[in-house]
């Protein structure tokens, strides 16, 4: 059998798609923006 590689995804793609640029140009992208920095930086505890 041949091995199977998951989908790579390129990052330039990536960042072009859904970067920090691109979810500033709309109103629900700074929305997104907003909450992920409401949210901080998550510690997980142990």
């Amino acid at each position: 059998m041949a091995v199977h590689y998951p989908r790579r995804v390129s990052k330039i793609k990536k960042k072009r798609q859904m970067g920090f640029l691109v979810r500033m140009r709309t109103k629900s992208g700074r929305k997104i923006i907003n909450a992920r920095r409401r949210m901080g930086r998550r510690i997980s505890m142990k």
